[in-house]
């Protein structure tokens, strides 16, 4: 099979250190994850495309599913990316680019996907965006970027990604699909380095007004109380787009921080690592208020977060 990146392999996959196990958040939301391993496969620093992590807002009922510009990557990596149309069957679209050497994007159904075996593989329908790296329609087969890696699928999993049991009168399977258009070669590190610090005081200037946790603070408690009256499995998707969006996107906020200059930018770092630790922890007082329905202690459990938030930024306006 052709592919993009003809070395990656499903069973010797290295993930990037930025999905190692050890960290506070191995996972952040799929297209984020998507571009880290996708980079990573391109041998470049996915650190560098971070700085957006900054513009991350509370949106009243979540905080924003925070999402590399596609501006950014073609800024610092020459990587070109806009949708795919999709007129005819999905796969044959993804043969024509990838045989292109170019990566399709693709929204798909996490049910059919064994990777994500224990939250909704065969359990739950769910959005989720892969590329497609290797595809054999024969031999119903696919390898593909997925979160913090590389997997593959086939058989009736494949009938089921690509609603292949579909019959004639059933609407079409239109996925939102982009693709990504690779450079013959790589930026050196100078232009990558000198573009992500440029893109940094860009995405400061764009930076919420108001802190954005405190503003979750002041409403967090009520959230929970109503979280608490829906089925349980509510509650996990809930903490996913509040807690672990915020967490996981100061998280990469550090990583980004560091890898510019650790350094110069040693306080914002810290403070960065602090609200991810505070998201991690309100994470588990979340699950214990709601088994004991006591919610009082999560009215100022944010509290940490908040200020870490103020000293990051005040500390980021003095060195940009």
């Amino acid at each position: 099979m052709t592919a993009v990146f003809p070395r990656a392999r499903p069973g010797g996959y290295q993930s990037h250190p930025l999905h190692s196990s050890e960290r506070m958040w191995p996972e952040t939301n799929c297209y984020v994850d998507l571009w880290i391993e996708v980079l990573n496969a391109a041998g470049a620093a996915p650190e560098a495309m971070l700085g957006f992590t900054l513009t991350q807002d509370f949106e009243g009922d979540q905080f924003t599913f925070f999402k590399v510009p596609l501006e950014d990557l073609e800024s610092i990596y020459d990587i070109r990316v806009t949708e795919l149309a999709i007129f005819d069957r999905v796969e044959r679209h993804v043969e024509t680019q990838i045989a292109r050497g170019r990566l399709c994007l693709i929204e798909m159904d996490s049910f059919y996907m064994p990777d994500t075996q224990g939250t909704a593989y065969r359990t739950e329908h769910g959005k989720t965006t892969v590329a497609v790296n290797r595809l054999d329609f024969a031999g119903k087969r696919i390898e593909y970027f997925h979160n913090g890696g590389y997997f593959q699928l086939e058989g009736e999993d494949f009938d089921g990604l690509f609603q292949l049991h579909a019959c004639a009168e059933d609407p079409p399977f239109l996925p939102y699909t982009e693709f990504a258009k690779f450079p013959a070669r790589m930026p050196d590190a100078a232009h990558v380095g000198t573009t992500a610090r440029n893109l940094l005081g860009f995405h400061f200037r764009r930076r919420p007004t108001a802190n954005p946790i405190r503003a979750f603070a002041e409403v967090f408690p009520q959230q929970v109380e109503a979280v608490a009256e829906r089925p349980f499995g509510f509650f996990h998707k809930y903490a996913f787009n509040t807690l672990r969006q915020f967490g996981a996107n100061f998280e990469l906020a550090g990583d980004h921080l560091a890898w510019l200059s650790d350094s110069e930018f040693s306080s914002a770092v810290g403070d960065a690592r602090r609200i991810s630790e505070v998201a991690k922890s309100v994470q588990f007082q979340l699950a214990r208020a709601m088994t004991r329905k006591k919610y009082d202690p999560l009215r100022t459990a944010l509290d940490p977060a908040a200020d870490a938030w103020d000293s990051m930024m005040a500390s980021l306006k003095e060195r940009l």
